[in-house]
């Protein structure tokens, strides 16, 4: 399995990491969601059919895939990593099949985050990041932790230093803050 120092690894000597997150816990709502309402599905199913040995061994066993199902999509979750440098946007992702893709901050266009009613609830948002009239393979990520940190760090690395403008070094406009 994929360490969070591993992770490390694919840094080139000369970038810094700068945030490194999986995503957000939600994420995993529905995987649990749908394997409750399965294995409910099944015992119930199990409790109204007529009793046999067949029907048994049937119900346990899809009972086991259910669990076993869910166990591996939460590895995933667990070992899936993003990761923010000063040069670049990674993801990390894999058991088996170890998939490391990125995109260079120096192609990024333009920035977006999302938050629904329930990514404001537990804290949680979607970024869209956009390259010059390309479809990468980063250019939305969900369930982002943290979105407006994650947000303003990115914005920062992509178009800046905090208040400055890249090009003059002169103050931009001020910013408001709550």
């Amino acid at each position: 399995m994929l360490a969070p120092r591993e992770i490390d690894e694919y840094l080139l000597p000369t970038e810094r990491r700068v945030i490194r997150v999986r995503q957000h816990w939600a994420v995993m709502m529905k995987h649990l969601t749908e394997t409750a309402l399965f294995l409910l599905l099944v015992v119930v199913a199990q409790r109204f059919l007529p009793s046999s040995v067949i029907l048994d061994n049937v119900a346990f066993y899809l009972g086991l895939v259910a669990v076993l199902r869910f166990t591996v999509l939460t590895v995933l979750w667990w070992i899936e990593r993003i990761v923010i440098t000063d040069k670049r946007v990674m993801l990390a992702q894999g058991i088996l099949v170890h998939n490391v893709g990125m995109m260079p901050l120096s192609k990024v266009t333009d920035l977006t985050f999302q938050r629904t009613l329930g990514g404001r609830m537990f804290g949680y948002g979607t970024m869209i990041v956009e390259s010059a009239g390309q479809i990468q393979a980063l250019n939305k990520i969900t369930y982002m932790p943290r979105p407006e940190e994650i947000y303003e760090a990115l914005s920062e690395l992509v178009f800046g230093e905090k208040g400055k403008t890249r090009a003059t070094g002169m103050l931009a406009r001020p910013r408001w803050r709550r």
